[in-house]
């Protein structure tokens, strides 16, 4: 059989356009390096009518299905399974701007579309396209959908889901759904554009999006604050959503061992706040439609007005563009510094606001109960309740040691997340590495919705199998 569909897929394709497990290995490892799969073939479509052959022909001979974009993820949703049953179907030469409408304010761009390519068109359109994360330079707009991507200015636009407007899907029985519609207001029957979004391509294969631009704001403030405690944070979190109100756009969080880190594996970067006590730090930016001057005198009025209340211990306000970029890099080089220190257990949760402080204390003493001297790097976006709870080794002790505990360690955390009201799970994904995790928080009545779902859109199962979904999740045991 594989080496018919190979044949058959070489026909549709063009024999250059199809790869051998081995000539494709490069796509076949996770970015993290945890899972190595193989496949019949990797497959590279030209265009929505060329992934919808390839799927017919997949379902012709029974075999599974597993996209790619920018294979940036971190739960190994776009890696297939190492039995070598799979096609793997990436989307890079998906990469056309099909329509630009500064009119309606809509971008419609394929899935094998860089994240900051779209950026750049909307920008070059006189427009903002806000979706902005770390991996924007290499993840594509595809992975974003499949995962429901949040990022940075989610306190201000939302997730990807709230970005969009339309959908272009491929089926598993290898049709054509046609849902690029620019409207904002389209009430006939079912969303069905919000259930492929964060479906991680088990539902269906999103080939075009049509996406919601913005206005370019003409001033943007940014500054570094310090803080007592995580509560002062959090308080000054909701004086500056009422000061600001729409203009505020980001709020990411960083912890005083996390700049420590930062000065530790790039010396050379930006140094603030290097000789300061206090334990915590927030990035904030505001963006103004208006001008400079109505940005900064909104600014300062916000920030003087807490310094009045104690609700900040110190500022750092960049004077400049240059400036402002240094501060960004502190935060966008978070990951890479950890990647740098070596590997840590990284938990991508989300709670109430109202409930980030208790989260964070009572998970602190906890672990530090039961793993005692683990280091805790807390960052990420405060403004919308989703922490990057990272969890290193114990100095003295060795990164291998420390994760032969993941397991029993994550599930405290996730345990205690779920327990604050929270989801272990704000914007990674499940794909494979939280799967057995799922039945653990969500109900008898959720997994079996979802279960639902997923036979009547997909009754086979070959559109990435063994990723947020077992065939057989039908009851939760819940903590």
């Amino acid at each position: 059989m594989s080496s018919d569909l190979f044949n058959t897929l070489q026909q549709l394709l063009g024999a250059r356009h199809v790869q051998t497990s081995e000539e494709a290995s490069a796509f076949l490892t996770d970015k993290q390096g945890r899972y190595v799969g193989a496949v019949i073939a990797a497959v590279h479509p030209a265009n929505t009518e060329e992934v919808a052959a390839v799927v017919r022909a997949c379902a012709h001979f029974n075999a599974p299905i597993v996209v790619q974009g920018g294979n940036t993820g971190l739960m190994g949703a776009a890696t297939p399974d190492a039995s070598g049953t799979a096609v793997l179907l990436l989307l890079d030469r998906l990469n056309r701007v099909r329509e630009v409408d500064t009119d309606n304010d809509t971008l419609t761009v394929e899935a094998g579309c860089i994240l900051q390519n779209v950026q750049d068109v909307a920008r070059d359109a006189g427009r903002l396209f806000p979706l902005s994360l770390g991996a924007e330079g290499s993840c594509t707009l595809g992975g974003n959908l499949g995962t429901n991507a949040g990022g940075t200015a989610v306190l201000r636009y939302g997730n990807t889901r709230e970005l969009t407007l339309g959908l272009e899907v491929v089926t598993a029985q290898g049709e054509i759904w046609n849902g690029l519609r620019g409207l904002r207001k389209d009430n006939t029957g079912y969303d069905l554009r919000d259930l492929f979004i964060g479906s991680e391509g088990t539902l269906g294969i999103i080939t075009a999006a049509t996406l919601k631009l913005f206005p370019l704001p003409k001033a943007q403030c940014t500054a570094l604050l310090a803080f007592d405690s995580l509560a002062q944070a959090v308080k000054f979190l909701s004086h500056a959503r009422a000061g600001f109100g729409a203009n505020l756009t980001a709020f990411e969080l960083l912890t005083a061992d996390c700049l420590s880190l930062l000065r530790e594996q790039f010396p050379d970067g930006p140094q603030p706040f290097s000789a300061a006590s206090q334990p915590w730090f927030a990035l904030l930016e505001l963006s103004d439609n208006h001008s400079d001057t109505h940005a900064r005198q909104a600014f300062e009025e916000v920030l003087g007005e807490a310094f009045d209340s104690e609700l900040v211990a110190d500022a750092l306000i960049a004077e400049s563009l240059a400036q402002s970029e240094a501060l960004w890099l502190l935060r966008e080089h978070m990951s890479e510094a950890q990647k740098r220190a070596g590997r840590n257990m990284k938990h991508d949760i989300s709670v109430p606001i109202s409930r980030v402080v208790e989260f964070v204390e009572h998970t602190d003493a906890l672990l530090q109960a039961h793993f005692p001297g683990v280091r805790h790097f807390t960052f990420g976006h405060l403004g919308d309740g989703n922490l990057h709870y990272n969890v290193a080794h114990p100095l003295g002790s060795t990164v291998d040691a420390h994760m032969a505990h993941y397991e029993a360690l994550s599930l405290l955390v996730h345990d205690s997340a779920h327990a604050h009201g929270g989801s272990i799970s704000a914007e990674h994904g499940i794909g494979q590495r939280k799967l057995e995790m799922l039945p653990r928080y969500k109900s008898p009545v959720e997994l079996a919705l979802m279960q639902c779902i997923k036979q009547a859109l997909d009754p086979r199962n070959l559109l990435n199998p063994g990723k947020v979904l077992h065939a057989d999740h039908s009851t939760g045991t819940a903590p």
